[in-house]
């Protein structure tokens, strides 16, 4: 393989260091809302539950991206990094610059 995986790792290991500050940046938008009828109107309350809510899923997207690089990484540890898990061709450097966790080749991405 053409490429070298220590340049993709550094930037996995970047990347998750910006997904756990992002954690806890949003770690009081994802606390339980609270339902207090005479301070808050309902309205307000219905705002702060949908922020909430995207809160919520944000933090699942980042835990879904987290269990990616940590399999990228332990793909770089087993020499198995930059090649489809589906057909086994060497994924395209372009491909990996733009996503480095990415798992397949753009044929099979594309279900070719």
């Amino acid at each position: 393989m053409a490429i070298d995986p220590a340049i993709f790792r550094q930037r996995l290991l970047d990347r998750r260091v910006e997904l756990e500050r992002e954690e806890e940046l949003s770690q009081e938008a994802r606390a339980p809302v609270t339902l207090e009828q005479d301070s808050v109107g309902r309205l307000s309350r219905m705002d702060a539950m949908q922020v909430q809510a995207m809160a919520l899923a944000q933090q699942r997207c980042r835990k879904n991206e987290q269990a990616a690089i940590v399999a990228a990484l332990r793909r770089i540890d087993e020499g198995e990094y930059g090649y489809c898990l589906v057909c086994g061709e060497e994924i395209a450097e372009a491909r990996l610059l733009n996503w480095p966790a990415v798992t397949t080749c753009i044929g099979c991405a594309a279900g070719k």
